[in-house]
């Protein structure tokens, strides 16, 4: 149970990962910089702001978490349980007040349905 728990932690930082990103390639500088031409200063600007950076030190943590999962189970058991991450990515997101389309909701179900099989063998 205990590595379960330490599993769903690090799809947690990976899902909070993806927000922190989508809100710093939303900000305002970011944009901007993407806007115009590809210069050297464009990698800076981007990996400077400070919700890219949360979300790549948050993917960072998050990896450091995954080598203790796959220290306990075999990758066949513990990858498919990264599923479960789309499943809460949408229900943050509808949350947030985005998009969700019925053949997303479905496509999430399928996706639960296909870790709680895995999980169950």
């Amino acid at each position: 149970m205990q590595i379960l728990l330490i599993a769903i932690f690090s799809i947690v930082l990976s899902v909070a990962a993806q927000f922190m990103l989508k809100l710093g390639m939303s900000s305002l500088d970011v944009k901007q910089a993407m806007a115009g031409p590809l210069t050297p200063r464009l990698p800076w600007i981007v990996f400077t702001n400070k919700f890219v950076f949360a979300g790549f030190t948050f993917y960072g943590v998050g990896a450091i978490v995954w080598l203790k999962v796959l220290a306990s189970w075999d990758v066949s058991k513990a990858y498919p349980l990264v599923g479960l991450g789309f499943a809460l990515t949408v229900l943050i997101g509808m949350l947030l007040g985005e998009t969700v389309t019925a053949f997303r909701v479905l496509g999430i179900l399928l996706i639960c349905e296909g870790v709680w099989l895995v999980a169950n063998s």
